[in-house]
């Protein structure tokens, strides 16, 4: 274990450049990541990113001027929503003071490396932006909440793009960054908008890279012994199925991972009590609610998120049905653990709930893995727990 330790964090940024330039595969998402934004983003970056900035904390851009993108994705929260609704932190509550999303807003710290919606070379839905996908970038993302009737609620793009000109401000940064003209087009006074948000939401604030996993890497610091072993059985092929879903790069433990390969599954999570009662019952269909998706094998499948600060950014699964961490890997296990006491979620105190879709679960991914025993469940918390951005290790409770 020792050796191992070593040989990961010895390794250097210009050996790993190297390796991926012999393999001929990018076993490094990040230094991708940084060439593509590099590539796609104009001379003044910069700029571009500081005014989404800006636009990502405006609360003038929603109807009634009480909500930003920052409510429901904090950035002192891991950007995730921290409100309590009636219905608790499971969904976020609208511009109106009423109206409720059916899903939890999931964090947006990592997002940009989420591929563009499409298929990959297997023939599974992958990437693109929301649990389902439904938006294909990063920039149809960001303008898609401004429209939403039970978020910010501005009733069409006109609306958002008025409420840029009563600013003057933005009126000369939008000029300066897009055009003169830039205002001359709704949909190009718009699109400017999103591109904008955008460029913030792939700056280093979303994307540090410097957990104690990612220190660990560079030889930092050493992971705890329970941290190592959670890490070692995450990566497992032997002891666990986690890589299945929630490793990108080729090989496990290099840096970069974003701990999602962003492909679609049904898991067989149950309906939130709480949501199904509020929302007459009516199953959340998932990647089957794609506007681009006809196919009947979708129902309920959701994008597999990336683990990064999966330990500070609860409640868990689309529907915020499970408050802890620990829930989560027991509800995994419950696939491949007979054992009487591995069949009660600790949350109820009763059985697992059914799957809210029982069709299309991914059993070949579920039940893969052996049965973990308490030990093993501790260790994979204490690797999670490990990814937690350096901001946002203030926000971990208990040991």
């Amino acid at each position: 274990m020792g050796q191992q330790k070593h040989r990961r964090s010895s390794l250097s940024k210009r050996s790993a450049v190297i390796l991926v330039a012999m393999a001929g595969v990018s076993l490094f998402p990040v230094v991708d990541w940084f060439i593509a934004r590099a590539a796609a983003e104009p001379e003044n970056a910069q700029s571009l990113a500081a005014l989404g900035e800006r636009l990502f904390f405006d609360p003038e851009l929603s109807l009634n001027r009480t909500q930003a993108c920052a409510t429901c994705h904090a950035p002192d929260a891991g950007f995730v929503d921290p409100r309590e609704t009636r219905l608790g932190r499971a969904v976020s509550l609208g511009d109106d003071g009423e109206s409720l999303g059916r899903r939890n807003a999931p964090t947006v710290t990592y997002a940009s490396f989420s591929p563009t919606f499409g298929r990959n070379a297997d023939g599974q839905y992958v990437g693109g932006q929301f649990l389902d996908g439904r938006a294909r970038t990063l920039e149809e993302q960001a303008g898609q909440p401004l429209l939403n009737p039970v978020e910010m609620a501005m009733p069409d793009e006109a609306s958002v793009v008025a409420r840029l000109q009563e600013d003057a401000e933005y009126v000369s940064d939008f000029r300066d960054l897009f055009g003169a003209d830039v205002f001359n087009s709704t949909r190009t006074a718009f699109d400017a908008l999103a591109r904008s948000l955008a460029a913030y939401e792939r700056t280093a604030a979303f994307a540090p890279f410097d957990s104690r996993y990612d220190r660990s890497l560079r030889g930092e610091i050493e992971l705890t012994d329970e941290e190592e072993l959670g890490r070692l059985l995450f990566f497992s092929s032997q002891f666990t199925n986690c890589h299945l879903c929630h490793q990108l790069n080729e090989f496990g433990g290099t840096a970069g991972e974003t701990f999602s390969n962003y492909v679609f599954h049904n898991i067989g999570t149950s309906a939130n009590p709480s949501l199904a009662k509020a929302f007459d019952a009516l199953p959340d269909r998932g990647l089957a609610e794609n506007p681009a998706v006809a196919d009947r094998m979708a129902s309920g499948k959701f994008k597999t998120p990336s683990l990064r600060n999966i330990a500070v950014t609860g409640p868990y699964m689309h529907n915020g049905v499970f408050r802890d961490l620990r829930t989560v890997i027991l509800f995994y296990d419950h696939y491949n653990n007979k054992a009487p006491r591995r069949q009660i979620n600790p949350e109820t105190g009763g059985p697992w709930g059914v799957p809210e879709i029982p069709d299309n679960l991914s059993l070949k991914e579920l039940e893969t893995g052996p049965a973990l025993d308490d030990r093993r469940v501790d260790a994979l918390v204490a690797f999670l727990r490990s990814l937690t951005d350096q901001r946002y290790e203030h926000l971990l409770k208990g040991p």
